[in-house]
């Protein structure tokens, strides 16, 4: 995993993978029959599903799994190898090619699907179909953007406090039911208030 999380999967040499883990080039041959096994192996072992032989994490359902996410974030700030891995291979994986991309857009596929089915169940029947699927990709990229920063500055990001106080907002307003001033409305608002006549710019 530290391989593929320090080269990315193109760089990442099977014998060196071999060396960190005891093993020699013909044993993960053997054990997961090519470089790309062994790639969907672990990201598969990352996600928690049984790999080879090793038990998986069981499967947390319903309104919990929302809270097993923000475990899941907490707990990553002490794999910085694991979210590593995951993040150089995710953005890899847009590459045309890539041995992972199915993996990936699977798993952003079911992730956001099972994230919309428990969102659906917390906050009722009131929000549209397509709010609770927008709710559940903005989570996903919280928690996938929220990685990159905190690799990149582990200091400045508090990744569970963050996902945290971005799950309740969006939780708050699908089941209030009232919406958000339009950001471009309030800006607008403020520098009319403010005499202000000037467009911002990005």
């Amino acid at each position: 995993m530290s391989v593929f999380g320090a080269r990315g999967y193109n760089k990442g040499a099977l014998v060196e993978v071999a060396q960190q883990a005891g093993m020699t080039h013909a044993g993960v041959l053997h054990h997961f029959g090519s470089k790309e096994g062994l790639l969907v192996a672990v990201l598969r072992y990352r996600d928690g599903d049984a790999v080879d032989g090793v038990a998986g994490r069981p499967q947390v359902t319903g309104p919990a799994f929302l809270s097993h996410l923000l475990g899941t974030v907490e707990e990553n700030t002490h794999r910085r190898g694991v979210v590593q891995t995951y993040a150089v291979l995710s953005a890899e994986s847009v590459t045309e090619g890539h041995p992972a991309q199915e993996y990936f857009r699977g798993r952003l596929t079911g992730l956001r699907a099972k994230l919309a089915g428990v969102i659906r169940e917390v906050v009722g029947d009131g929000p549209t179909d397509k709010a609770v699927s927008d709710a559940a990709s903005a989570l996903i990229a919280v928690m996938d953007g929220l990685q990159v920063q905190w690799l990149l500055d582990p200091d400045a990001v508090d990744m569970p406090g963050t996902v945290a106080m971005i799950m309740d907002e969006i939780i708050d307003r699908l089941a209030s039911g009232v919406p958000a001033p339009d950001v471009r409305e309030r800006v607008a608002q403020l520098l009319d208030d403010r005499g202000d006549a000037a467009t911002p710019t990005a």
